[in-house]
């Protein structure tokens, strides 16, 4: 038995398709990484799913800042191009935003000060597990307790994505963007 991990294909387990039937699927197309997850039906429960629904506190916008920067922070390509291609357009992300979520420092004109602000406590998040006083300050200044557990999931949840996309080196998907050239 090999410990690589792969996307698995179906068929699954009942209490597995259960589960993958939560995930979202695209003309009934799985993401590989869905079914990278599949590889531990303990691990498929406690993902994704939870995390990008409607009763979120943030705005699409802000869950995609989170999530683009710290993909592209873990060097995850797959996961960042996902993202762009599905949610970029609906978080009204311009296309210099877009490139600056990899290749731009946070202080840069393309973003309004609050913005900059949640750019600034991902890097810090992302680098250190925790937030420079200063860049704290802000955090707990423009964000309520809930959403700044929100951002925190987020952050902790595609560092965990990144780990497994990047380890299992599955191949980017045909639709998704790919990073920007520095």
């Amino acid at each position: 038995m090999s410990n690589i991990l792969t996307p698995l294909m179906p068929p699954y387990t009942p209490e597995l398709a259960a589960v993958m039937e939560r995930y979202p699927h695209q003309d009934g197309y799985l993401l590989n990484l869905f079914r990278v997850f599949a590889n531990s039906a303990r691990f498929a429960k406690k993902a994704v799913p939870n995390l990008l629904d409607k009763g979120s506190p943030l705005s699409l916008r802000e869950r995609e800042i989170v999530i683009l920067r710290t993909t592209a922070n873990n060097d995850c390509e797959y996961e960042w191009g996902v993202h762009v291609a599905i949610f970029a357009s609906a978080a009204g992300f311009t296309e210099e935003q877009i490139v600056a979520t990899k290749n731009a420092e946070c202080d840069d004109s393309l973003w309004d000060g609050k913005e900059k602000a949640l750019l600034a406590s991902i890097d810090d998040l992302c680098r250190s597990g925790t937030m420079a006083q200063e860049n704290l300050a802000s955090f707990q200044r423009l964000w309520s307790k809930e959403e700044q557990l929100e951002i925190m999931a987020l952050c902790g949840t595609y560092h965990t994505i990144s780990f497994a996309a990047n380890s299992a080196r599955i191949g980017l998907e045909d639709f998704a963007a790919r990073f920007p050239v520095a």
